[in-house]
């Protein structure tokens, strides 16, 4: 039997996978592409957007936060379908690469063409490549490790983390800007650039990576017997209620970004365009990485333990307070008052702290909870916790829209409603948390009781 080309188990070594450096920076590449276009879509739908003539085209407000939403839903929603593809057939990696290019292809329409149409292409391919991506590159992480460094995975989860909020640090300053003084067409061609170069990144590590194969029949028989549908069942309980963190959290690139639009933006004799805000939760994200695992973890620890089903609890009670904040902006604003901007970043510095409790953990906990085939299909099934949040945002965004353009939740009374969503969310959560029973699968590993 010929020798396969590609490593396909994890090799005993106690150390960092060599797989791991490009991996990580493919992320920060892909996801400098993903927030540079994202963190720009509210306001290019609503001041830049033009019809096939040349002429402004532009959305309401509720409008184009709506469609931001739909679009974060589909690019949450596709990694079911990215997932079954990566774990039944061609397994991670060549899913990864092929979808990559349909990738870059809906960035190249968005640069091209600032029409409706150039915006329903960009975004359904870009919703596509990006969603076939998410489920199979945080499985593929997971698939680098062995018995002898799981260990590392805790780690590596956070750097992976950390390589994301970096490229989303960098776009979300640059992309703004870009699209400020030089229009749609360069701010949208840049990410599409770094899309490039992160599929670039990848497969020049295809030759240290862990290739598992495609379960095929067995990915079936494994998600059809009852401990997979057991673990589908238990994990989509959990990311029931983390649907409505996303529902709050995603609208920092929406209806945060347009409150910005109407506050005094000056720091220190400098002045942030609306979208270039959202860089501060990135930013606050390499910082709190760190200082979350060497202070605010131990600390809590030293009180309770600190069972990842807890962070994710504590994730939804710190989230409650950021939409208040917001809240009380709006009260300011509907007086004639123009309150500084620092009043958003203390509820970026809260809803940060809430996505560091929520979403780090839920990565690691996806991937440890799903069984050694399902490992793409379980990370595609909390991704779909965002799609159904951004549904639920949508939703409500399009019932609240009057046909004059006006909001039926107007002001303050908006972010009210969604602070107290949340705090239903977390208060319900506590008993499911209690009774959560699981199993911690590595793979090469049997099944463990989870410690």
């Amino acid at each position: 039997m010929a020798k396969p080309s590609y490593l396909t188990s994890p090799v005993a070594s106690e150390g960092m996978p060599a797989g791991i450096p490009y991996i990580v920076t493919n992320e920060a590449a892909e996801r400098f592409s993903f927030y540079g276009m994202k963190g720009i879509l509210a306001i290019f739908m609503t001041k830049y957007l033009l019809d096939s003539s040349g002429a402004q085209d532009l959305m309401a407000e509720n409008e184009a936060q709506a469609w931001v939403h739909i679009f974060n839903s589909a690019v949450y929603g596709f990694p079911i379908l990215g997932a079954i593809v990566a774990d039944a057939f061609l397994g991670k990696y060549r899913t990864i690469l092929s979808v990559s290019v349909i990738y870059c292809l809906g960035h190249l329409a968005l640069a091209l063409d600032d029409t409706r149409v150039g915006l329903s292409i960009g975004l359904t391919l870009i919703a596509i490549g990006s969603g076939g991506i998410k489920p199979c590159v945080s499985a593929h992480v997971g698939d680098q490790f062995g018995t002898a460094n799981q260990h590392l995975l805790a780690k590596v989860f956070m750097w992976f983390y950390f390589s994301i909020n970096l490229g989303a640090f960098l776009s979300t300053i640059a992309t703004p800007w870009l699209l400020a003084n030089y229009g749609p067409h360069l701010a949208f061609g840049v990410p599409g650039i770094l899309m490039a170069l992160a599929t670039l990144f990848f497969w020049m590590g295809r030759k240290v990576f862990i290739h598992i194969p495609a379960g095929g029949t067995e990915f079936l028989r494994e998600t059809l017997s009852w401990s997979g549908l057991k673990s589908i069942a238990s994990l989509f309980i959990i990311y029931a209620f983390v649907a409505m963190f996303w529902a709050l959290f995603d609208q920092t690139g929406a209806a945060w970004v347009l409150q910005a639009d109407e506050m005094n933006r000056e720091i220190f004799g400098f002045t942030l365009l609306p979208s270039q805000i959202q860089a501060i939760n990135p930013l606050m994200i390499l910082v709190f990485i760190p200082l979350f695992a060497k202070v605010v973890y131990p600390l809590i620890h030293s009180v309770f333990p600190l069972t990842p089903l807890r962070k994710i609890s504590i994730g939804f009670f710190v989230t409650v307070p950021a939409f208040l904040i917001p809240a009380w902006i709006e009260m300011r604003i509907d007086a004639g008052a123009s309150p500084t901007i620092l009043w958003q970043l203390l509820a970026y510095t809260l809803i940060t702290a809430g996505e560091v409790f929520v979403s780090i953990t839920c990565l690691e906990f996806s991937y440890t909870q799903a069984p050694t085939k399902m490992k793409s299909l379980i990370m595609a099934f909390f991704l779909l916790s965002v799609s159904l949040g951004n549904l639920f945002t949508a939703a409500v965004n399009f019932l609240i829209l009057n046909e004059d353009g006006t909001s039926k939740l107007s002001g303050a009374t908006y972010y009210l409603f969604f602070a107290g969503c949340m705090l239903g969310t977390a208060i319900l959560f506590i008993p499911v948390a209690m009774a959560y029973k699981g199993k911690t699968y590595i793979q090469d590993d049997e099944a463990t009781d989870p410690s």
